[in-house]
């Protein structure tokens, strides 16, 4: 069975920084793409970063660059993303995704339940 778990998220003040997990089971995550996602109340769903299977690469959304910092640990089968100086803008529940593209063209495409986090003072 597939599962995409997150942690770590809350309420922080503004300018605090918080590190959210993506714990995986299922499938074999060293295999997979890893991405996070976020989406505020009223708003679309919006990528935040990924990182390849091997963790060699990342990409991010420009505007998240500067702040946002996603990981793996393979031997963990877990994903993070480290999120400092918070900003309020930040408020929004925060998923996981792993990705899979197949040879045949298809996608295994998983999702986590995804992470309240809350910024407010």
């Amino acid at each position: 069975q597939v599962q995409l778990v997150e942690s770590g998220g809350g309420l922080v003040q503004p300018g605090g920084s918080l590190r959210l997990s993506c714990a995986a089971s299922g499938f074999t995550f060293s295999n997979y793409v890893m991405s996070w996602y976020r989406q505020a109340l009223g708003k679309g769903r919006e990528l935040v970063a990924s990182i390849t299977s091997a963790g060699a690469k990342t990409i991010y959304t420009d505007s998240m660059k500067a702040r946002f910092f996603i990981s793996r640990d393979n031997a963990k089968n877990t994903a993070y993303l480290d999120i400092n100086n918070l900003e309020p803008d930040d408020t929004a529940v925060y998923y996981c995704n792993a990705q899979l593209f197949l040879p045949s063209g298809g996608a295994h495409d998983y999702w986590g339940q995804g992470t309240q986090v809350t910024v407010s003072s």
